[in-house]
């Protein structure tokens, strides 16, 4: 693996030199990803695809961090960031770059739009549009569109209306032809109202509602001239802060739902061409005193793009894939109980169906040997079968126990009606703690058998989620060892009793003792660089933000501990910093599948990859939040075959990849796609290529992943 040039630093003391700045870190993430909407080796409605995600992304940026940011400074928080910044520095810089963003994803669709229009799908504006497809959208907005929205006049007699977060609108001014009298008048357009309309045939022609609406105004206003449009978006603070007095969390969310709904405006995008008298009666009415405004010659909603994903065009898309069915379960006639009896066994998703976790539950729902299931619930989707199973074995007389999360950002209404319709059914439901988020991802099944009761144990990286389980990389560890069944019915008392473990037998948990087990490990690193023994640590990690790790890291990377970690996104980490962290290596994978498994390797006094390795999955980041205010699991993979599997098949493909691969460069906190002059290796082709993991060791041990990169770089 080729390195980053090493900066000539001897002593890095203050916080700036030290750490990159979180916020900037997650935007330098999202600029990966809009860079993939340019990857000419992707098909073009893949790439429209990575912009749309590059624009729902930084929505999502605006109403939660820029909104905490902006909170902070109008309440005078004098809290510094890692790297030292007060908010309102950070706001500063996050402006900017917030700002260059938005332009690229204005170059990237301006690239694309032509590209597209060669294949027959045209994203058009208002004009450039003539003849059937004309009269059609004529009639199209007659029908469907003006009877739904509804013009309202912005003077002293009409209040203001209220925007909705995310909403758009247009704003008209108009001259009443009779008389020469002016008139500001509002449109918003209604959620119900689809982004773009498709106009019908074989080419796909596009138009956005706002430039439809903008297009046939003037049949909206018989009698008026219009002399000026302009179409704006308002994104509002949408995050949701629990109370310490809350007393019943559900009523208290459902009341913090729509009060995010109503939340500070954070940002209002413009067009370029937006009047400068209608925009200041904007800037006034939704109060901005401390928004972003954008303008822009572009489009204004990236994220809208979304919706152009589902013109039926498979040779411009990605090649459809299948997850395979475990093998192990299907050598066993689908039996999951039997599978996991036999050995434990892990999954790889979404190389590997997710089907398996619900067949694992539907399975345990319609056995009458199994006497309780507990399941925790994070996301779990608008239509889950992972909750339907549970209903079911809940009406077959099952004792079930599910831990719904009321404080997944964005899910909270979902997990509401989910918790609703489990209750119902007669299952026990718990919301976990006021101050926690209960993040770890696990089921439990006690099952009558000879000579007693047997606990079958599902851990997992990922949500309940059928469909992200087909896009997220993940890894779902299931096993009957007795040990993990008596650590997670500890868990499970942890969350629904408040009973705090005093120890457990195999697995960690957060914020108990998770973060002391990272750091005994990392120690037992330092400790044998210092005597001498092989010494390294491999980390796949969706974040790493918390200083305390990051300063253990520093601390063995010192001792000469070699390590190489895959950060997917913020990483406030600088490596290969002379003196303070030469011997840390920062790689981000951004492709296909979006890789979101947690897994840490510890040499533990041999060369990795080796079978004395320690290794862990989890559902936690290197974050302060993972490691004190959620509660997460970290579980040991000591089954031989799959301990191989984690370490040497998906955690080592992941650091030898190639080609999806951006080194991180400690001296700018800027990525670099990798340049390795060997024979390329894409991670996601090899897993979508090769053999099931599931019950394949010894299959696998004949088709190992080539070790291409370790000649650069590897521990």
């Amino acid at each position: 693996m080729s390195t980053v040039t090493q900066i000539d630093a001897p002593e890095r003391t203050s916080p700036e030199d030290r750490y990159f700045n979180r916020e900037l870190s997650w935007l330098a993430f999202n600029e990966r990803v809009l860079a993939e909407a340019r990857n000419t080796a992707y098909p073009l409605l893949e790439r429209l695809n990575f912009l749309s995600i590059s624009g729902s992304n930084l929505d999502e940026f605006i109403m939660i961090r820029v909104a905490g940011l902006v909170g902070q400074v109008r309440s005078g928080v004098g809290r510094v960031s890692i790297d030292g910044r007060t908010p309102s520095q950070q706001l500063a810089a996050i402006t900017d770059k917030i700002r260059q963003l938005e332009q690229m994803q204005q170059d990237a669709l301006a690239e694309l739009r032509p590209l597209l229009a060669e294949q027959g799908i045209r994203i058009t504006s208002k004009d450039g549009i003539e003849g059937e497809a004309e009269e059609w959208l004529r009639q199209y907005f007659l029908d469907h569109i003006m009877p739904v929205i509804t013009p309202q006049a912005i003077d002293p007699a009409h209040p203001f209306p209220f925007v909705a977060n995310g909403g758009i609108g247009a704003l008209f001014n108009l001259v009443r032809e009779d008389d020469g009298s002016r008139l500001v008048e509002m449109v918003l357009i209604p959620n119900a109202l689809p982004r773009f309309i498709r106009v019908p045939g074989d080419e796909g022609i596009y138009v956005a509602i706002d430039r439809l609406i903008c297009r046939y105004a003037h049949m909206l206003f018989p009698g008026f001239r219009i002399e000026g449009d302009g179409v704006f978006r308002v994104l509002r603070d949408s995050d949701i802060e629990v109370e310490e007095e809350a007393e019943d969390l559900v009523r208290y969310f459902r009341s913090a739902i729509q009060r995010r709904r109503r939340g500070q405006v954070i940002m209002l995008e413009l067009d370029e061409s937006f009047d400068p008298a209608a925009e200041e009666l904007l800037r006034d009415k939704l109060g901005l005193q401390q928004a972003l405004v954008n303008k822009t010659l572009g489009m204004i909603g990236i994220s809208g793009l979304a919706s152009v994903l589902d013109e039926d065009r498979p040779d411009l898309k990605f090649t459809p894939y299948s997850p395979r069915y475990p093998e192990r379960v299907a050598e066993h006639d689908g039996d999951c109980f039997a599978a996991v009896r036999e050995k434990d066994f892990v999954v790889h998703h979404p190389y590997e169906s997710f089907e398996v976790v619900v067949d694992f539950l539907r399975q345990a729902a319609a056995d009458p040997a199994v006497i309780s299931i507990k399941q925790t619930l994070y996301r779990a989707g608008n239509q889950s079968p992972v909750v339907s199973a549970l209903v079911a074995a809940a009406e077959a007389g099952k004792a079930v126990t599910a831990v719904v999360e009321l404080k997944a950002r964005f899910d909270e209404e979902q997990n509401l009606k989910w918790a609703g319709e489990l209750e119902r059914a007669g299952v026990q439901v718990i919301y976990g703690f006021i101050d926690w988020k209960t993040h770890a991802k696990m089921s439990m099944v006690v099952r009558e058998e000879e000579g007693g009761y047997r606990t079958y144990c599902h851990f997992g990286t990922g949500n309940y989620h059928p469909l992200t389980a087909r896009i997220y990389t993940d890894l779902s560890y299931f096993t009957a060892d007795p040990a993990y069944g008596r650590d997670a019915v500890k868990l499970f008392n942890f969350i629904t009793g408040y009973v705090e473990p005093q120890q457990t037998e195999r697995i960690a948990i957060s914020p108990i003792s998770l973060r002391e087990r990272i750091y005994h490990h990392i120690d037992q690193e330092i400790a044998n660089a210092q005597a001498g023994k092989p010494a390294a640590i491999w980390a796949k990690l969706n974040a790493i933000t918390e200083k305390d790790v990051i300063d253990r890291l520093y601390e063995a990377s010192q001792a000469g501990v070699r390590i190489i970690m895959i950060v997917r996104g913020i990483c406030c980490l600088r490596p290969g910093v002379p003196g303070l962290s030469e011997n840390i290596t920062v790689k981000s994978i951004v492709g296909r599948f979006l890789e979101h498994g947690r897994i840490w390797a510890f040499a533990n006094g041999e060369p990795l990859p080796s079978d004395r390795a320690k290794v862990y999955i989890t559902s936690a980041d290197a974050m302060s939040r993972n490691l004190n205010r959620r509660v997460e699991v970290m579980v040991p993979i000591e089954n031989a075959t799959v301990h191989d599997q984690v370490l040497e098949q998906v955690l080592l493909a992941n650091l030898l990849d190639t080609e999806q691969s951006w080194l991180l460069d400690g001296e700018n906190g800027e990525y670099h796609r990798l340049d390795d002059d060997g024979e390329p290796f894409n991670c996601h082709e090899y897993f979508m290529t090769n053999p099931s993991l599931s019950g394949r060791g010894g299959a696998l041990k004949d088709s190992r992943v080539p070790r291409l990169a370790l000649r650069k770089g590897g521990a």
